[in-house]
């Protein structure tokens, strides 16, 4: 098994369509079945050996950074770690995914997981055993996709059955599926992008995925267990009453 690796959770957003729950607290601290949404994340890396944990934040940075520190002093054996990249102090403004990455790159290292804060997925396993397969296989980046929401019905890639994600044309045929937003990445993936993005640039994340599945460079599979993208209070209501059924 390779040794532990570092993640990163996306916790930058501003929430908009999570009006009003979100204007005194950001999204990812929002309670979901008991818990803060990132607490259920930071868990289940904890559980698959990820200690050490980058966060980008930007709209009320502060209280997740003081909510995370909290969890950090709780815990009894003083195995999780927290670094920051504050987007809103430095910049004003949130740096969209791969502007995030970009910017956090000196936090992390050759080598991360990523995902994002807004989702719940309580099944799912952070397992050495996948980072040793993608460190083998040499791809810049590992997608774990899932069967397609009712708010995403066109999906976003499709899967070869040789465990390549695709960029499919538009006019293709082929079944496309969601991105979760849990994926092994290589640095080389942000090549592109200046080393700490130092300038604050947005960049969104998909178009360098799909311009590595060009290149045969990401690889996927399919988790089917339970996956919500919390991006509406309808929802995060739903997930809070199916715990009571």
């Amino acid at each position: 098994m390779s040794p532990p690796i570092k993640a990163m959770i996306l916790a930058a957003g501003r929430g908009e369509r999570m009006r009003p729950l979100t204007d005194d607290t950001p999204k990812p601290l929002l309670q979901v079945r008991g818990k803060a949404l990132i607490d259920w994340h930071v868990e289940a890396l904890a559980r698959g050996g990820v200690r050490e944990l980058v966060v980008n934040t930007a709209w009320l940075g502060e209280k997740i950074s003081s909510h995370l520190d909290l969890l950090r002093r709780q815990d009894g054996r003083g195995q999780l770690s927290f670094s920051y990249s504050h987007e809103g102090d430095d910049f004003g403004y949130a740096l969209e995914a791969a502007g995030g990455i970009a910017r956090a790159l000196p936090l992390l290292g050759d080598v991360f997981w990523l995902l994002a804060s807004d989702v719940f997925v309580p099944g799912f396993g952070f397992s050495p055993a996948a980072v040793s397969r993608f460190l083998a296989s040499g791809k810049l980046a590992h997608l774990w996709l899932v069967p397609n929401p009712a708010h995403n019905p066109r999906g976003d890639f499709g899967l070869a059955a040789d465990g390549l994600a695709l960029n499919l044309a538009a006019d293709d045929p082929a079944p496309r599926y969601t991105y979760s937003t849990i994926g092994l990445y290589r640095r080389e993936l942000f090549d592109t992008l200046a080393f700490g993005n130092p300038q604050g640039l947005a960049v969104a994340l998909a178009p360098l995925l799909r311009m590595a599945m060009d290149r045969q460079q990401v690889s996927a599979e399919l988790y089917e267990g339970a996956w919500t993208d919390v991006g509406t209070p309808a929802r995060l209501a739903e997930l809070n009453q199916n715990s009571t059924n």
